[in-house]
């Protein structure tokens, strides 16, 4: 029998290994692909010629990637066009957009199916190999392979290659809005990325129902799908962002999305290069598009829209699992029952007694309360002993793998220790507490995140273990694994999970979900006799994988490290500053801020996750130019002032910021594009951020009460501060990369308007 619980707990071992491998293909390199097939070699091809440089709006790469496309397109023999305009989206952020279009002609076309990326990479250092060179590539050679099949497909295909996509979604939006094509979409698959590595996860965009979108994409059937109900659920409550966004907003289109998250550090950095994607991250989108190209250009698009939703997800062997919501409720009282039985079963046979019951609790509660606080506390901690972490923005450390096993190992100690000193309580007396908090959560999820309600799946298989350690004094070990085998093959995935996609200030997910799918496997836990040695055992590992954490917790060519450097000059008061967004300056920020540096009292200019400016210092002052502006019109209709502005760089830049002071404006248009009410009656200070390709000039109008005060600042930038003539700012030494989602590398201008 040890023998057998020993084999058994490798088996599980193996198990959630097979969690985690079975989510995506293996790459081969130089592995010989026939031309009617993708082949992972041909789009790394493409990556390679779209991520030589970066390709943001308004920088010098952007251009080139785009005749590339055009050129491959043309290549197939496909007729290609762009499309070019302004846009400002939903968030005011107005850019001038060239999105490139290609179709194929099907034969009974009523609707068309959209293969959808975008290509302009983030501003102003990412040199966007994944995001999105990896979804363009997808696109270009699953469209080649599609073409050398010869077949002419029912539905006629889109290819769209959208601009301006980091920016607001601009390229998808003047599509939407402004293109006829757009009325003929029935369905859009898009590929995108949020790191540079990992599984690619399914994600359906839809106003309704996901029954028919979930059926079809099943018969379809791609061979890796990635995808669960429960991320469906957290995604339509979240304000995400994707092009599909505005698909489903605007032009109420359903659409998967197919995006990766893993290896969250290089996202939108110096990082995200050719050398550093995931081959077998391409090969898992390419293993997605064919199928789904394939099925969808000769499917009916007329037949996806449903009032109905499905629970969903992935297993292995059986691919994508799916059943009604109607299926909720019955499912949960079915388990309720089930649970109820068991435990007057339970009690009659006399393997159930009162104390032991309610001591199940305890451990239960112990395990819970220390994961948890100790995930929840996991970031303030990392970053109170690495301040430098603070400066990796979007919290997913380059060594946050090997703190994710570091948290997880320190669950399972607790987990095992804990459960050790209950060993003379039966495991029937031990499950009773377990399957009751795991019946609450799924209770919870029924009423309030129904796409979480495959949770009851697992349970089913606590249940009847529950069944079998209460009919058995020695269950087999190998039968109490079986059990176990969908929570395992279920959750395992989700301990990585969310704090890679979320940050590592989501560890608490991971711990608590290790501490519950222990949970799960306790029939098969409790009745191992090595309970003590294996909580030792991951107390080891903890350390061991502590230490290894701490050893690759410096920064270095491999590991650089996210700095920030400005100019700013403000032209209202005659003042100069170097600035930085560090909470730890390097060698090459700091011999400019010094010794003098101080903390800002004012903040200059928006970024995405609302940083804050960190230190200034005075600077010498240059001889930069502010821009010209130009009143145009200044006059009062009604009970309205009107002010109409051109304002014109005097220099190379690359962005306009506007604020105004806390003023009611009935109506703003920039460049000819009004903003819309919604987001004027909710913006803070920031009016537009105006993202400027060829030096183009920015026209504001704007219609306000005529007793108002209006007050504008003007923030321009330009991305030169390293190549100005003016300045001696040497290159960042190579353990450094520009700092993302924060203007950078900047020198910048403040100008203050005001109109009485």
């Amino acid at each position: 029998m040890k023998f057998s619980r020993t084999l058994a707990l490798l088996l599980l071992s193996l198990a959630v290994y097979w969690s985690f491998k079975s989510l995506m293909p293996s790459y081969k390199p130089n592995e010989e692909v026939s031309m009617e097939s993708f082949s992972t070699d041909r789009a790394l091809s493409h990556v390679k010629q779209l991520s030589i440089e970066p390709h943001g709006v308004g920088f010098p790469g952007h251009q080139r990637a785009r005749r590339y496309i055009i050129s491959e397109l043309k290549k197939m023999g496909l007729e290609t066009i762009t499309q070019e305009g302004y846009t400002a989206g939903d968030w005011g952020n107005l850019s001038k957009a060239t999105n490139i279009l290609a179709r194929i002609k099907g034969s009974d076309s009523r609707k068309s199916l959209l293969l959808i990326s975008h290509y302009d990479s983030s501003p102003h250092s990412s040199f966007g190999a994944s995001d999105a060179a990896s979804g363009v590539a997808t696109i270009l050679e699953g469209i080649r392979a599609f073409l050398c099949k010869n077949k002419i497909p029912k539905n006629d295909i889109i290819i769209l290659i959208t601009d301006a996509e980091e920016l607001g979604l601009n390229g998808a939006d003047l599509f939407v809005n402004k293109h006829p094509w757009a009325k003929e979409v029935g369905l859009a698959l898009n590929f995108e990325a949020r790191g540079s590595g990992g599984p690619s996860y399914m994600l359906i965009e839809t106003n309704r129902g996901n029954a028919k979108l979930i059926e079809a994409f099943k018969e379809a059937n791609p061979k890796y799908p990635v995808a669960n109900s429960l991320a469906y659920s957290i995604y339509k409550m979240l304000p995400n962002d994707t092009d599909l966004t505005v698909f489903r907003e605007d032009g109420d289109i359903e659409g998967f999305n197919f995006a990766f998250i893993d290896d969250h550090f290089d996202y939108h950095t110096a990082l995200d290069t050719y050398e550093r994607l995931d081959r077998n991250t391409l090969e898992h989108q390419g293993s997605y598009l064919m199928p789904l190209l394939s099925y969808f250009s000769n499917t009916d698009l007329d037949n996806l829209k449903s009032l109905n939703d499905e629970v969903y997800f992935n297993l292995p062997i059986y691919k994508l699992v799916s059943y009604p919501f109607e299926w909720i409720w019955p499912m949960f009282t079915i388990a309720t029952l089930c649970f109820i039985l068991l435990l007057f079963y339970g009690f009659k046979k006399k393997k159930l007694n009162v104390q032991d019951t309610l001591k199940s609790f305890l451990p239960m509660l112990i395990t819970l309360v220390i994961n948890g606080i100790a995930g929840y506390f996991c970031w303030n901690i990392l970053t109170w002993w690495y301040p430098s972490f603070k400066d990796i923005l979007h919290g997913f450390t380059y060594n946050g793998h090997i703190y994710i096993t570091v948290y997880v190992m320190f669950s399972l100690f607790v987990c095992f220790y804990t459960y050790n000193k209950f060993k003379k309580t039966s495991t029937p007396n031990l499950l009773v507490a377990p399957i009751l908090i795991w019946l609450v959560i799924c209770g919870l999820v029924a009423a309030y995140l129904k796409g979480a309600a495959f949770f009851i799946v697992p349970l089913f298989g606590l249940l009847a273990a529950f069944m079998v350690t209460t009919n058995q004094e020695k269950p087999n070990p190998f039968l109490l694994v079986f059990l176990a085998l969908p929570a395992v093959l279920i959750y395992a995935p989700f301990i990585k999970m969310f704090p890679v996609g979320l940050g590592l200030k989501m560890m608490v997910a991971a711990t608590l979900f290790t501490t519950l799918l222990f949970l799960l496997v306790l029939p098969f836990f409790a009745q191992l006799k090595s309970k003590g040695r294996l909580a030792y055992l991951f107390l080891f590992l903890f350390l061991v994988f502590g230490i290894t954490a701490h050893i690759q917790s410096d920064f270095n060519e491999t590991r650089p490290k996210p700095s920030s450097l400005l100019y700013v000059y403000n032209a209202d008061t005659d003042s100069t500053l170097w600035a930085s967004y560090d909470n730890v300056l390097i060698g090459w920020n700091s011999q400019f801020l010094g010794d003098n540096k101080r903390v800002p009292n004012a903040e200059t200019i928006s970024s995405k996750y609302r940083t804050n400016l960190s230190y200034v210092a005075d600077a010498p002052k240059k001889n930069i130019e502010i821009p010209y502006i130009d009143t145009v019109l200044d006059t009062i209709i009604g009970n309205n002032r009107r002010i109409e502005l051109c304002i014109t760089p005097k220099r190379n830049v690359n962005r306009l910021e506007v604020f105004t002071n806390p003023i009611a404006l009935n109506k703003a248009t920039v460049n000819q594009i009004e903003l819309s009410s919604y987001f004027l009656e909710n913006r803070s200070s920031r009016l537009v951020t105006h993202y400027i390709t060829n030096n183009d000039f920015t026209e504001l109008q704007l219609e306000f009460p005529k007793d108002s005060v209006l007050e504008l600042t003007l923030y321009e930038a330009s991305n030169d501060l390293l190549t100005h003539s003016d300045f001696s700012v040497p290159k960042r030494p190579k353990n450094s990369i520009p700092m993302p989602f924060v203007l950078n590398d900047a020198i910048l201008t403040i100008k203050t308007l005001r109109f009485e």
